[in-house]
């Protein structure tokens, strides 16, 4: 029910949120000034990052070209070594392994009482007894701990970092404050990326929410109608109308069976939905409804049945409450999300009244979140995908731009996301037609980036294409 256009528009919105806000992963440069103190410090330093990934269950081999960092121990629940594979994937630590291969080879004949040191620590087992996977903070505060208790209280490698003819007590300290540091930059830049990923998770969910949402006002505007037909009732000098109202619109079969449907009920139970205390945005939805000529003309009509029943909330949700300001209003107020996704879930609130109006009051199944599980993995895999490669993703723009000219400074950044969650796209998704994707995000670019954006992304796209094509890059049609 979620479908893929609306995960489309979700992805883009998350990628630009976060690559409008992240800062890079890096490690620490070698200081300009040659002093002895910060000589040392940048050694040592680096000394410390090799000692964490070479604990991690990496190995570090071809010393003789350019290294390689690859795992050698399988993975296992609640590992750490999430900030390791950010270590051995960045290519500076390459060349501070080769620059640094003698304090490498000196490990050698303690590594295996150092990883023994560290597993039987308090600090470890309690990280590995946790019954879910650590926070990625966790996993920092994990490492700072060992290596201020455990690895740099060890004698032997103690002797090894001080045997360093240029050691200074300044330059350690330094040391283990870049070492501080560059665990700190790994979390908050990890931690923004997992914010990412949950508030994609947490925008999809609020569109299925504010699908049953907009089922729950349709129910709400019902009841505060009975409540004013019985208020009047009891009025002082209440008129005829009063006493007799007609009751055709609060007895809405429609409303009844959706308010008796057992998937509407078992989504409430866990998700309390209710335009009760929206009191004004209510009473002005209802005093649209009332005054409507869709009103005035089921009310008037000679007999009506469920379908009749069906289609007028069908009309009044298309024509008067989707329309109308206050909805908007009180949508933003609920939810940033809501407003955006507004023509998406309220073109699946159409589709639901109408397998109704088809059931002739037999129960109906409302649509499910997903379609199926291909769908519900598609907006986490192609936002892994687009942010894992976004550097690549970036170079094939900048080619197709400098082929047409266009400065590359001039390109609006909501439109450099667009074509890099469309790239990720044509190339990890085979059974997803071109054109498809490039109909799709000409869509989002007219939605969401400049005037001219559609018409640009398509042609940059196109051009992309071609090159993908022509590269053996991309095959399918």
């Amino acid at each position: 029910m979620i479908n893929r256009i609306l995960i489309r528009m979700k992805v883009v919105q998350m990628l630009y949120s976060y690559l409008l806000t992240r800062s890079d992963f890096n490690i620490l440069p070698a200081p300009e000034s040659q002093s002895r103190d910060k000589r040392y410090a940048y050694s040592l330093y680096c000394d410390l990052l090799l000692l964490l990934v070479d604990l991690s269950g990496f190995k570090i081999s071809n010393f003789e070209g350019r290294p390689r960092i690859e795992r050698i121990e399988k993975r296992q629940k609640n590992d750490c070594t999430r900030i390791a594979q950010a270590l051995a994937s960045n290519d500076e630590m390459a060349d501070i392994a080769l620059g640094h291969k003698s304090f490498y080879d000196a490990l050698a004949p303690m590594r295996l009482r150092l990883k023994t040191e560290v597993r039987e620590s308090s600090i470890y087992k309690e990280y590995s007894r946790k019954k879910t996977q650590p926070e990625i903070q966790d996993e920092v505060a994990m490492w700072k701990a060992i290596f201020s208790t455990v690895l740099l209280r060890d004698p032997q490698l103690t002797d090894l970092i001080k045997s360093n003819p240029e050691f200074t007590h300044v330059g350690y300290d330094q040391a283990l404050a870049m070492f501080d540091a560059t665990l700190g930059d790994y979390s908050s830049v990890r931690s923004s990326l997992v914010d990412a990923r949950r508030g994609l998770e947490l925008s999809l969910d609020k569109a299925y929410e504010l699908y049953h949402s907009l089922f729950q006002l349709m129910i709400d505007l019902t009841h505060l109608r009975e409540l004013q037909l019985d208020e009047a009732k009891h009025k002082y000098l209440p008129t005829h109308d009063d006493l007799n109202p007609r009751l055709r619109f609060v007895e809405n079969q429609f409303i009844k069976s959706l308010e008796e449907n057992e998937d509407m009920q078992e989504y409430l139970k866990d998700n309390p939905i209710s335009w009760v205390d929206d009191d004004v945005t209510l009473k002005h939805l209802l005093d649209k409804i009332l005054e409507s000529d869709i009103y005035k003309k089921y009310m008037d009509a000679k007999v009506t049945d469920y379908a009749a029943d069906c289609e007028l909330w069908y009309q009044l949700f298309k024509n008067v409450i989707v329309e109308s300001d206050d909805l908007a209003e009180a949508l933003e107020s609920q939810s940033v999300y809501w407003n955006d996704d507004l023509n998406i879930m309220g073109s699946f609130v159409l589709k639901t009244i109408r397998s109704f109006a088809s059931s002739e009051g037999k129960p109906v199944k409302l649509l499910p979140k997903y379609k199926d599980a291909e769908d519900e993995r598609f907006g986490p895999d192609l936002f892994e995908k687009a942010i894992a490669n976004r550097q690549d993703y970036r170079e094939m723009i900048d080619g197709c731009l400098v082929e047409s000219r266009w400065d590359p400074e001039r390109l609006a950044f909501m439109d450099i996301v667009i074509l890099t969650t469309a790239i990720a796209e044509l190339l990890n998704f085979e059974s997803i037609p071109t054109l498809v994707t490039v109909n799709e995000y000409t869509e989002i670019a007219n939605y969401y980036s400049t005037p001219k954006s559609g018409q640009f992304i398509t042609g940059m796209l196109y051009a992309i294409i071609n090159n993908l094509k022509k590269s053996g890059k991309l095959v399918k049609e």
